[in-house]
């Protein structure tokens, strides 16, 4: 997934700086669109995936302190060692899609130049 993620950030960066791939830009939207809702559909999946481990990780982390037993103990150091590696794949998810949303961007900027942005003086206004 990996792999996937990071060749297709860099083949919608390429396709920003020079579309010589024949589609148009609301082309390319439509196409990033449907990639952008697998890699969300995927992110949401591995969050409900990281935070099930993580709450049985805990629960078994405070059933070792109400009553120690070796299977407990290697019962929470399996989920340790799942724990850490799905912690790290959302990681890449959560901020791949954070970027695949400022490519969406670039390519409504390109389609309705000026008209699709804020600009930095109207983000102010949102958040006040």
């Amino acid at each position: 997934m990996k792999y996937r993620i990071e060749s297709y950030m860099a083949y919608m960066d390429r396709l920003l700086e020079n579309n010589d791939s024949g589609l148009s830009y609301e082309e390319l939207s439509a196409q990033h669109e449907k990639q952008l809702a697998y890699f969300m559909h995927e992110r949401l999946v591995h969050l409900l995936v990281t935070l099930t481990f993580a709450i049985l990780a805990f629960g078994t982390f405070f059933m070792i302190c109400l009553t120690f037993s070796f299977g407990l103990l290697l019962l929470f150091a399996a989920f340790l060692v799942l724990l850490i590696p799905y912690i790290m794949h959302y990681y890449l998810l959560e901020n791949s899609v954070q970027y695949m949303y400022k490519q969406y961007d670039a390519l409504q900027e390109k389609i309705h130049p000026g008209t699709f942005l804020l600009k930095e003086k109207d983000k102010n206004k949102i958040h006040t």
